[in-house]
């Protein structure tokens, strides 16, 4: 296991680990430089951008026996390998399978694992997504992309909105017709229109009429979760239907709840409740740039420190007088991608720290 981004304790950041297949003992470092350059790739693309400092990012290494996939070039082609990737995954050339029981495996190897990425070794264009797996280890799904295909960054992008943002794909099969099912659970799909979902306060209604980063204004696009007909999705063109866009409006704001699933707003290199003394530091470190700080000396906001990232209970105002007294930071953040307020409720954190008489 080797440690490619460390931003905090495992227990309040979101840690992303890196599974490789098809690669050999003699191709381990191969399989972590993949996995640094696709991170890196990831964490370019709004909201992981904004966000980058929420994540941990782990490489775990397995060792297959064989360089490669199966599938990989035509149907057909075994390799023996750690996870047992596979192209023509119920039959479909593109999708790119994996033994999750195996997976599982390794992901335990890591110090902790909310998101899995499965690199697999091959130049091949394909991926998945799994957001409905029951891990023992703890993450929220499988996302599995090929190492080497120059789009396959976006591929992995795209496999995390499902595990992470529990989005559906946006885009449609003419042969699936239209859709008579009941209402979809994810949140950027729907059988209500614009006026319909206004009406009731449905679904993607707070976002309506508004300029999405991925082009045009937010409404009701017929054409969705493989559907051509009777499911609408938010925008004409979004990275859940093509790959190398943006996500949506609803979508960028689903990916932040998924974040926040794992990740605090705010974290302290001082552990929360441990007892510091009036010149120590208090370092504290928000989840993005819109994070607003706030300090507080027993339960009175000190204004003039708003804003500020190290402040000692001393420079708060806190006296040598005998007394005890409790040093309270909080984060509240105010990113303008988030309008649900229950999720606005959860993007907020406080860390408290009792000072020394």
């Amino acid at each position: 296991m080797t440690p490619v981004v460390e931003n905090g304790p495992v227990a309040t950041t979101l840690d992303v680990v890196f599974v490789g297949d098809g690669y050999t003992g003699a191709e381990q470092a191969d399989f972590r430089a993949d996995a640094r350059a696709k991170w890196e790739k990831i964490a370019a693309v709004e909201p992981y951008a904004s966000y980058r400092q929420l994540f941990n990012v782990w490489a775990v290494g397995a060792v297959s026996r064989q360089s490669g996939v199966s599938g990989d070039p035509v149907q057909g082609v075994e390799k023996d390998t750690a996870l047992r990737s596979a192209f023509f995954c119920d039959g479909i050339e593109r999708l790119l399978c994996v033994d999750t029981g195996r997976v599982e495996s390794y992901a335990a190897k890591a110090p902790a694992a909310d998101l899995v990425v499965v690199l697999s070794n091959s130049a091949k264009y394909g991926g998945a997504g799994y957001n409905d797996v029951v891990s023992q280890v703890g993450y929220d799904g499988i996302a599995t992309a090929s190492s080497d295909h120059p789009k396959s960054d976006q591929v992995a992008v795209h496999e995390t909105g499902h595990s992470l943002g529990k989005l559906a794909d946006e885009y449609q099969y003419d042969e699936y017709g239209t859709y008579t099912g009941a209402e979809p659970w994810e949140v950027n799909i729907s059988k209500l229109r614009a006026d319909e979902q206004a009406a009731q306060r449905r679904k993607w209604y707070r976002w309506l009429g508004e300029t999405s980063p991925d082009g045009g204004a937010v409404g009701a696009y017929e054409g969705g979760g493989y559907y051509p007909k009777g499911l609408y999705r938010p925008t004409e063109n979004s990275v859940m239907r093509t790959l190398g866009r943006e996500f949506n409006l609803p979508g960028r704001e689903a990916m932040i709840a998924g974040f926040h699933r794992h990740a605090s707003v705010l974290t302290s290199t001082v552990a929360p409740g441990a007892e510091v003394g009036r010149g120590d530091r208090i370092e504290v470190r928000p989840s993005a740039a819109t994070t607003v700080v706030r300090w507080y000396v027993d339960g009175r906001e000190v204004f003039r420190a708003r804003g500020r990232m190290s402040v000692s209970p001393r420079s708060l105002g806190i006296r040598a007088d005998g007394r005890g007294h409790v040093v309270t930071a909080t984060g509240t953040d105010a990113t303008e991608a988030v309008r649900d307020p229950e999720l606005r409720r959860k993007l907020t954190g406080s860390l408290s720290w009792p000072v020394t008489r």
